[in-house]
């Protein structure tokens, strides 16, 4: 041991390991570090799945650490928030897209059904077979559209949310 490393006083960390995507580790790593924590170099970060595991420690003895955690939980809370409203930007589209998928095949199943029974139908075929078409064509549209109108809707929340977040970690800062 050098002497250098012998005067220095024992210090205890607390560790903790967070899971996001590679586009928001920089916001992460910037966000934590308002509530006391650091990148612990010890730790190299995982990769798995387009998402990065990020080990973090703190120092135990940390001023105010009750308040800090108590503003890290509600950091948490605000990013879960995001993400879910993140989500239903394209969830929402999706099923509708979906539908549309579903009750075109439900007209095409008619369609076949229709040339298929004894004495075939042909003018019941194509009757069901344009809007059959129609629903396998449309759900490209319909997901475009409605993705457009949900993302206008969620984007001032999602806006306020972020703004909720840099305050906690104003606040967090400050108390370090």
């Amino acid at each position: 041991m050098t002497a250098a490393k012998s005067r220095q006083a024992y210090r205890a960390y607390e560790y903790k390991e967070i899971q996001t995507e590679r586009e928001t580790v920089s916001f992460f790593l910037d966000s934590y570090e308002c509530f006391g924590w650091e990148k612990d170099e010890n730790l190299s970060e995982r990769t798995a799945a387009g998402r990065v595991t990020l080990g973090l420690k703190r120092s135990r003895n940390i001023v105010n650490k009750t308040e800090l955690t108590r503003l890290q939980r509600n950091f948490e809370v605000c990013v879960d928030e995001i993400r879910m409203m993140k989500r239903s930007v394209t969830d929402k589209p999706g099923m509708y897209a979906l539908s549309v998928g579903i009750i075109g095949t439900a007209f095409m199943a008619g369609s076949v059904f229709a040339v298929t029974a004894e004495p075939p139908r042909v003018p019941l075929c194509i009757l069901l077979a344009i809007p059959g078409f129609l629903g396998w064509i449309l759900p490209v549209f319909v997901y475009r559209v409605f993705k457009r109108k949900q993302a206008e809707k969620m984007t001032p929340f999602i806006d306020q949310k972020y703004e909720e977040i840099y305050k906690i970690c104003e606040k967090g800062y400050s108390l370090l």
